[in-house]
């Protein structure tokens, strides 16, 4: 299918299907470690590269294939390589691209565990990081060096939601040799696809809202065909960060439904963002669908909706926040998000953790913060289920 003949929603039900001998109607799920050759030369040019086809399920599977080219044809990019969880997608791209004595510029205000993959791990080997705020465009600029090799951002941010301006940021990275890499993880390619607006490769944790209901891990490097061809499949292929057959499954039968749930959950996220903004017990809410929100027309130019996460300040500290949590009954306390059922947790304690008092402060993390990732429920029973701390 061509990306350009069709719809998203069609896009989103159709891409990538590759139909067996048997002619079946849903995807299949091809559960083996390796495919047979018909003959040694065969089997050679497999192996070597000079002819398509699968090899081994490291790095080739039909079922994940399929995966790979409908989130590809989604994002309206040449290729895709699926990983296994998002995490190792990030991982994935930076082993493809950075060698020791590299640096990156990066956002104060990514997951957690994005901050200790660059600070803790590539660290060690000679690969730095400086983090600028995301909005200030100016600030990645300056922080630009003459072994700067990658830009990261998430766009809106976890669990702040702001927004990076991907079009000015990929002007600074090209005068920079620079790639820009973008999360669209709290997106999708429903709601925005960085590619058009001028980002070199985005990233997936394929975890969240692509498979949308909680079952699987996965992840995805989304680019060019060279890139992703010439970069990241080395990369995978040696190390093997590998999604499985049945995960790629899963992820691709949440697909089909991907732009229905992120409208609908969408909707829900604004309706309750509004009843949130107008509580006398929160203290800021943190949506990029609000009017309020400082980059709000920024919001309207790049993406199609806000979201589906709502953040929010509670009057007072920790303690206050964590009352709110723990009187809820129908949301569940996870940090996990993207799923049909609403999510809340306490960012300062969970997802951001593990860094350094001083890096969370950076990030505009406070105690009294709670990120909601809303689902599908009816608005009303989610907004009952918060007053029950709140009130």
């Amino acid at each position: 299918m061509h990306n350009d003949d069709f719809h998203l929603d069609t896009l989103a039900v159709r891409a990538g299907i590759e139909r067996s001998q048997f002619g079946e109607h849903a995807e299949a799920l091809y559960l083996t470690s390796s495919f047979v050759f018909k003959n040694a030369a065969e089997a050679a040019a497999r192996f070597s590269g000079s002819a398509e086809g699968n090899v081994y399920s490291r790095f080739t599977n039909p079922t994940v294939t399929m995966f790979e080219q409908r989130l590809a044809a989604l994002e309206g990019a040449e290729d895709c390589l699926a990983t296994a969880s998002g995490m190792s997608a990030i991982l994935s791209c930076c082993m493809g691209v950075l060698s020791a004595g590299d640096h990156i510029v990066c956002s104060q205000s990514v997951f957690g565990s994005t901050i200790n993959l660059f600070n803790t791990i590539l660290n060690r080997f000679g690969i730095t990081t400086t983090y600028v705020p995301l909005h200030d465009v100016a600030a990645w600029q300056a922080a630009v060096r003459p072994n700067t090799k990658l830009f990261y951002v998430e766009t809106p941010s976890n669990p702040l939601m702001e927004l990076a301006d991907v079009p000015a940021l990929s002007q600074v990275a090209r005068a920079a040799g620079a790639l820009l890499v973008v999360d669209n993880c709290f997106c999708t390619p429903v709601l925005q696809q960085p590619l058009a607006q001028g980002a070199d490769v985005v990233i997936h944790s394929a975890t969240k809202y692509l498979d949308g209901q909680g079952r699987v891990l996965g992840g995805a490097v989304v680019g060019s065909k060279e890139f992703i061809r010439g970069k990241i499949l080395p990369f995978l292929r040696t190390a093997g960060p590998t999604l499985s057959a049945f995960n790629a499954w899963v992820i691709l039968k949440g697909l089909e439904t991907l732009s229905l749930r992120m409208e609908r959950q969408c909707a829900n996220a604004l309706a309750l963002a509004h009843w949130l903004e107008a509580h006398p017990k929160v203290a800021r809410v943190y949506y990029p669908g609000l009017a309020s929100h400082p980059q709000h027309a920024l919001a309207q130019r790049q993406q199609r909706w806000g979201g589906a996460v709502v953040s929010f300040e509670v009057v007072g500290g920790r303690d206050e926040a964590w009352r709110v949590i723990d009187h809820t009954k129908l949301l569940s306390i996870t940090a996990n998000l993207g799923d049909t059922k609403t999510t809340i947790t306490h960012p300062a304690s969970t997802t951001h953790g593990r860094i350094t008092p001083e890096a969370r402060a950076a990030a505009g993390i406070q105690e009294s913060l709670i990120r909601v990732a809303v689902g599908l429920e009816h608005i009303t029973d989610i907004q009952a289920d918060l007053s029950r701390g709140l009130d």
